[in-house]
């Protein structure tokens, strides 16, 4: 496995690549790896010939008051990992690689980045979507590997795509949970054992939501009310937002007639976790 440092060797080893008529497949990730990273590497390794991932912590997708600084970072061990599972080569940038300065250029989805997680987060997915293209211009894949635990990131992701002309394909693959539920996150490191308790009613909203609805209910402000009720439960766990939205477009919906996600994000101590499901009528 290569470990590559800068835009132009990661661009000759994707140029290789592509002269040879090898699908490369990215990955891009902030570290600190954990099975739902992996699941993505998988994903790509069935589908592609050169499997690409990065690990940058991007500080633009940072507010000033979060967690950039203390993210949890091991390279050796993401690096094991990686090589494991076979990845062909690995772009690894510093911040100056990615961001040299002056950087005043910005990627903006309007519309769809003050949703969700952009609402408590300005300035968030600002910040996703220019290094999102950043690296989309640097490794030229031709597919690119999304959880579906971002779901936000992905609906402007997609819309970045279509928007600009890029010639990658989004996959986008299944949440990967805990035997208990709880959706796998680099930020669960933050949280101690009765945190660690706490955040599973995240888990336990969503699932009331897919109970209700399996049993007929299709309104939004009942699915959402019981959700809620579940949050009430735990008061250690302060609810940011609960909604049930278009997965395209992130609007809300009143009724549940087609595809829809039911998103949720709540802070466990000063632990911001996320967390979806999608409902299918």
């Amino acid at each position: 496995m290569k470990v590559l440092r800068t835009i132009e060797e990661t661009r000759k080893a994707s140029r290789a690549a592509g002269s040879r008529g090898a699908r490369v497949g990215l990955v891009p990730t902030m570290g600190a790896l954990h099975e739902g990273h992996l699941s993505l590497i998988r994903a790509a390794k069935a589908q592609s010939d050169v499997i690409a991932a990065s690990i940058f912590v991007n500080p633009t997708q940072f507010g000033p008051n979060e967690d950039f600084t203390r993210y949890p970072r091991d390279l050796d061990r993401d690096l094991a990992l990686l090589e494991r599972e076979g990845v062909d080569f690995i772009f690894v940038p510093s911040v100056e690689e990615m961001y040299p300065q002056p950087s005043n250029t910005w990627v903006t989805v309007e519309g769809l980045s003050e949703r969700l997680c952009g609402k408590s987060r300005p300035g968030h997915f600002r910040g996703v979507a220019t290094v999102v293209a950043k690296l989309f211009n640097v490794v030229s894949p031709h597919l690119a590997f999304f959880g579906q635990k971002d779901a936000a990131q992905v609906a402007i992701i997609r819309r970045m795509v279509r928007d600009l002309n890029l010639q990658v394909q989004i996959e986008v693959c299944p949440i990967v949970r805990e035997p208990d539920g709880l959706a796998l996150s680099s930020r669960n490191a933050y949280l101690d054992a009765q945190q660690r308790k706490d955040a599973l009613v995240l888990f336990r909203a969503l699932s009331r939501v897919q109970e209700l609805f399996e049993k007929g209910e299709r309104g939004s402000a009942a699915l959402i009310g019981a959700a809620k009720a579940e949050f009430q439960r735990i008061p250690a766990v302060r609810l940011d937002y609960f909604e049930i939205v278009d997965p395209d477009d992130l609007t809300t919906v009143s009724a549940i007639n087609q595809r829809t996600l039911v998103a949720v994000a709540a802070f466990v101590g000063s632990t911001r976790l996320i967390d979806n499901l999608l409902l299918e009528p």
